[in-house]
């Protein structure tokens, strides 16, 4: 009969007990990838601590130990990522903060905008990390709400308003549709692995290349709803105009 193949999670085990020099391994962070991993795979709630403690191969009362109950873990794996909304911001502050310069200032934000994310993607634990923001902030859950609220708002909101700064002459709703639409496009990208099957094996998922395009793309949507020279004054969309009409 043969044998059942083990877990990442169970090799590393086998191996530490076969040699007595094996070096202690950080338990506490590999309880945090162990649920980033698992949650960005199954969910949130199709997880549960003893799955992760197993995943991580550390005692079940170890998780509760380093980090509480489950959605403080959840919450964790945000806190542990902060580095890259940080740098993002930075490369923002960089933007906003020089001299005036000629020509438009837009490109110059989402690069801001987009680099760091596409550097932690292509990262050895970004992957997870990616499809857990896919997957996971779009549900409208007690725990995603508090990850949103600190995390994510307050960086969404210094980017809408340093692309309203590149186009002041606009309502900054609209300025913050212009940001929805380019965030779709971000997570997409990162997330998705369609691009071999789309492009009938001439493309990559997540082709380091295509990082120059998705900013060309993302600059260029918002340049097309947010004109530095209008022809018409557009308007966002208010409840009463995006109600269908009979």
């Amino acid at each position: 009969m043969p044998s059942r193949a083990r877990t990442p999670a169970q090799a590393a085990r086998s191996h530490a007990r076969g040699g007595a020099a094996a070096p202690r391994p950080d338990r506490k962070q590999a309880i945090l990838l162990a649920a980033e991993r698992l949650f960005a795979q199954f969910g949130y709630h199709g997880v549960t601590i003893r799955q992760i403690a197993e995943e991580a191969g550390v005692p079940l009362a170890l998780v509760g130990y380093y980090y509480g109950p489950k959605h403080e873990l959840f919450h964790a794996i945000f806190v542990h990522w902060q580095a890259t909304a940080e740098q993002r911001l930075a490369l923002l502050d960089e933007v906003t903060h020089a001299p005036p310069r000629k020509g438009d200032q837009l490109r110059p934000v989402v690069e801001a905008f987009v680099r760091p994310v596409l550097a932690q993607r292509a990262s050895p634990e970004g992957e997870y990390y990616a499809q857990l923001v896919a997957r996971e902030l779009a549900r409208q859950t007690p725990e995603t709400q508090r990850v949103l609220v600190e995390f994510f708002d307050p960086l969404a909101h210094r980017f809408i308003d340093a692309l309203h700064a590149t186009r002041p002459g606009f309502d900054r709703t609209l300025v913050a549709w212009a940001y929805q639409f380019a965030l779709g496009a971000l997570l997409h990208h990162i997330s998705d692995h369609r691009m071999p099957t789309l492009s009938h094996g001439h493309a990559q998922a997540h082709d380091p290349a295509a990082g120059e395009l998705l900013v060309d793309f993302i600059t260029a949507g918002i340049a097309a709803l947010l004109p530095v020279s209008p022809t018409t004054r557009r308007r966002a969309p208010s409840s009463s105009t995006t109600r269908r009409q009979a």
